[in-house]
């Protein structure tokens, strides 16, 4: 599985690449802001993508947007990583077409496993 995270900050997207690439086995590869993930996601078609909510310029949801606008990205699946971890906010990211939400901070040994739960369960419902 080609895993694609969008994060600004870059504790998140080391911790975040050596947990899905060592601990999961998955492939990743990384952008550190939205613009730079949405050219990142038409060139590597990732399966699934690891978005953050809060990033400066383009941020989480309006990334999601304009990959949901985009023929070539409107399919690839998104997880969104938030430190707000309140009911209310992860239903508004679920609403707005995210597969699911992990609220940071993470356990590093777990987050391949979360990603791909969240990932699986999708694939069960469709």
């Amino acid at each position: 599985m080609k895993v694609l995270i969008i994060d600004d900050e870059d504790d998140v997207r080391t911790i975040s690449h050596l947990s899905l690439g060592r601990v999961g086995g998955m492939e990743v590869v990384v952008a550190s802001n939205g613009r730079d993930g949405l050219e990142m996601a038409r060139r590597e078609m990732p399966d699934l993508i690891l978005l953050d909510v809060m990033m400066p310029e383009i941020d989480g949801p309006a990334t999601l947007a304009a990959l949901r606008a985009e023929a070539t990205t409107h399919l690839i699946p998104v997880i969104f990583l938030t430190a707000k971890a309140m009911t209310s906010e992860i239903e508004r990211l679920k609403a707005l077409g995210g597969l699911g939400v992990i609220t940071k901070p993470f356990n590093p040994m777990k987050l391949a496993e979360q990603v791909r739960a969240i990932y699986d369960a999708r694939h069960e419902h469709s």
